[in-house]
């Protein structure tokens, strides 16, 4: 999709927000309080990872229905306006349950106290997202020393090996600077899950908000590492080398089969059963259409 489409996405959505807050101040009987127009916008918002995908769907889907009419002829002739605002899976979940946003978007596994949250509403797969260990590719590392176990990496992670020739006697003698996503995040639960298993990363590893922003951060210095979303790697292949893990490659054929194990679902929950309008986008995100803008992004669609 066209920078210009995403921006346009999501200057709408900050743009929708502040004016929901707006309304929200009318005090009742005040001159503004007419009858409110009925709402004909789905709002989603959530893991970082999957804001593209489910950007790039809603730019598709608009462009090709324009009205809700078009799409099913018992919805009204208005205006398809879907918006999309990034903040992480745990801002996902949060949104979706006090109803901030119709859906939110999670990339990670769902604890079972979590599925109950929606148990009266939906939970969509709509694929998987690895994340790949990623290094600059003008790091020897990729080339040197391309597998790495998983004890090498809590060393890494944990700030127990704080340069690179420690890693490897042939390695330069230069700092490793270890790139995470916010920890809490969804994506540092599934690295803890796979790899720390409790471990603490270092106090020294930079946190960092986004995994766009990580992946920027991997490919602005030679000397970072850190795990990046199989599609971001797969979007930059000249600029972010994989690393394998434990003799396993993030390839297509070890993900399909579960052998590379750092994964996570990309999931979109909703508190309450989605209405004709809401489902009708979901049925978009789910058929092959939808499904190959999952693929197109670099990551694995689910299996309709």
């Amino acid at each position: 999709m066209k920078k210009r489409k995403w921006l346009s996405v999501l200057l709408s959505c900050i743009f929708a927000i502040t004016m929901l807050a707006g309304c929200a101040g009318n005090e009742p009987g005040g001159e503004n309080n007419a009858a409110p127009k009925e709402d004909y916008s789905i709002k989603i918002g959530g893991s970082s990872t999957l804001a593209p995908i489910i950007a790039q769907c809603a730019d598709n889907f608009t462009e090709e229905f324009k009205t809700w009419d078009k799409v099913d002829a018992s919805l009204p002739e208005e205006p398809i306006v879907i918006f999309v605002s990034t903040g992480g899976s745990g801002f996902g979940l949060k949104s979706a349950i006090d109803g901030t946003f119709d859906f939110g978007m999670v990339s990670k596994t769902l604890k079972d106290e979590e599925k109950e949250q929606f148990a009266e509403g939906s939970i969509t797969q709509l694929g998987s997202d690895v994340l790949v260990i990623g290094v600059n590719s003008a790091n020897p590392v990729a080339q040197v020393k391309p597998d790495l176990t998983t004890e090498e990496l809590v060393a890494i992670f944990s700030g127990q090996i704080k340069n690179w020739q420690e890693l490897d006697p042939a390695l330069p003698k230069r700092p490793i600077v270890v790139a995470v996503r916010d920890l809490g995040g969804g994506a540092s639960e599934v690295f803890d899950s796979a790899v720390m298993k409790g471990t603490p990363i270092s106090d020294e590893a930079l946190q960092i908000p986004s995994m766009g922003a990580l992946a920027g951060k991997i490919m602005d210095n030679a000397d970072t590492i850190g795990y990046v979303s199989s599609g971001l790697v797969n979007q930059n292949p000249d600029k972010i080398k994989p690393l394998s893990v434990d003799g396993i490659a993030p390839t297509l054929e070890n993900i399909n089969s579960g052998a590379y194990k750092i994964g996570r679902p990309l999931l979109l929950v909703s508190k309450d059963t989605p209405d004709n309008m809401e489902q009708k986008f979901l049925d978009y995100l789910l058929s092959e259409k939808g499904l190959k803008v999952v693929e197109d992004l670099g990551y694995v669609p689910v299996i309709p």
